[in-house]
């Protein structure tokens, strides 16, 4: 009798961990693997693997699972067969699949998807070892499900699961709102274009290059924009830019007869239709913070700054000196009033 329950003991036993172990490595997430793998530890290092590759070690779990299973039935029939006699063995096997089903089966899994992390760090270097050592076992497992099994492995996150993450992240107080709200707005910079977030050419403050500082000088003090742009005979022609700093600085020095045109700084020139987010990179990359943005005829649709750009990320950026908050809300409404005094509704 005493043996009889050393091998029931010894099949559950065995049925409870690969169980558990199968669940805890498809449960832990991929992205908290390498998280974990970036401290170097071997169990984290083997786990990643395991997770890159989860043929080998769910093959070698199987084999193991179903030795313990199958055999131990085996056996424990037997056992039962000399303890119990006939009459008792079905009854018996009743019991002992419902044990398996309870204790082999239900409640490790269970405790497997609650612990995955600590139990697939516990297991991952013992299945590695056994994938090794039941290496042809599992290559021909592989090789049987290899049709099955092949395909484009899905990717590991994508943009609606990062959204949810964040809100769910802020509902339980994990980050804060104003951090969840910045991360659904990065989300929108590949959803804008430059002619989203440019101010239109109907309202930008420009400066004939020609012109000398005392002629151009109330323009300059008069204008809401830190860069002015500079222009030939009309706006289509932009020559650059000027900072309207060095402009006053220039006028406070009495360089008044000094063409504007000589304190002019090159400028880039964009198309209406690129990305917000290649705009972002565009600005960063050159250590620039204004272009001019064309239409698809050359002519100039507006100005885009850095400042528009990151606005989409932090809301309404406004400093002291700013006089109108958004400057595109106005030119909308003037295009508006101008239209309408034309007759074009």
């Amino acid at each position: 009798m005493l043996q009889l329950v050393f091998v029931i003991f010894c099949v559950l036993f065995g049925s409870a961990l690969c169980s558990s172990s199968e669940t805890a490595l498809f449960s832990v997430s991929i992205l908290r693997v390498r998280q974990l793998a970036q401290s170097n530890h071997p169990s984290a290092i083997a786990l990643l693997a395991i997770r890159e590759n989860m043929n080998r070690p769910i093959a070698t779990i199987v084999i193991l699972n179903n030795t313990f299973n199958i055999i131990g039935s085996i056996l424990t029939g037997n056992i039962a067969t000399k303890v119990l006699g006939d009459v008792w063995l079905g009854v018996f096997s009743g019991v002992l699949t419902f044990l398996i089903i309870v204790f082999g089966e239900i409640i490790p899994k269970t405790v497997g998807e609650r612990y995955a992390e600590r139990i697939a760090l516990l297991v991952a270097l013992p299945v590695t070892a056994l994938s090794i050592a039941f290496t042809p076992l599992v290559w021909i497992l592989e090789t049987v499900t290899a049709p099955f099994t092949k395909g484009k492995k899905p990717p590991t996150t994508n943009e609606a699961e990062i959204k949810l993450l964040a809100n769910i992240g802020q509902q339980e107080g994990i980050i804060e709102r104003d951090e969840a709200e910045m991360i659904q707005r990065v989300f929108r910079l590949n959803d804008l274009t430059a002619s989203d977030l440019m101010t239109p050419r109907i309202i930008l403050t420009h400066l004939c290059g020609n012109l000398t500082l005392d002629e151009a000088k109330k323009d300059i003090i008069n204008s809401q924009h830190t860069r002015i742009i500079v222009i030939d005979n009309s706006i289509d022609e932009v020559i650059g830019f000027a900072l309207k700093q060095e402009l006053l600085a220039a006028i406070v020095e009495g360089k008044n007869d000094q063409q504007i045109v000589t304190l002019t700084r090159k400028v880039r020139f964009v198309p209406e239709l690129i990305r917000a987010d290649l705009l972002l990179k565009d600005f960063i990359e050159a250590h620039e913070h204004l272009a001019v943005v064309v239409d698809e005829y050359g002519n100039v649709a507006g100005v885009v700054t850095l400042e528009d750009v990151l606005e989409v990320i932090t809301g309404e950026i406004v400093d002291e000196t700013d006089k109108n908050i958004d400057l595109r809300e106005i030119a909308r409404k003037k295009r508006e009033r101008i239209l309408q005094s034309m007759g074009i509704s």
